[in-house]
């Protein structure tokens, strides 16, 4: 349920972004969140990768509004410096 809501909520974080930078998402962009439970030294602990897709958007363009969703996404200003996370342009 954690890894849903923050896939959708980083699409709209993207979606602000694209705005902003006066760019146009695709309607097919995706964003794929896996949230690992883990342990070590008997404590839990949480990862993340998020992998999204900006069909048709250069790299570089995609890899900015990736950067500046992480900045203002909410569930990603919750886990900052929480837990560690990969954000992958696929």
């Amino acid at each position: 349920m954690f890894a849903a809501g923050w896939s959708a909520c980083f699409i709209g974080a993207m979606g602000l972004a694209a705005r902003d930078m006066k760019i146009a998402l695709p309607p097919d962009v995706t964003v794929d969140a896996e949230v690992d439970l883990g342990t070590t030294d008997g404590a839990f602990f949480l990862q993340a990768r998020l992998n999204v897709s900006l069909p048709g958007v250069e790299r570089e363009v995609a890899q900015a509004l990736a950067d500046a969703a992480h900045q203002a996404c909410p569930y990603s200003k919750a886990t900052r410096g929480n837990i560690h996370v990969v954000i992958t342009v696929v």
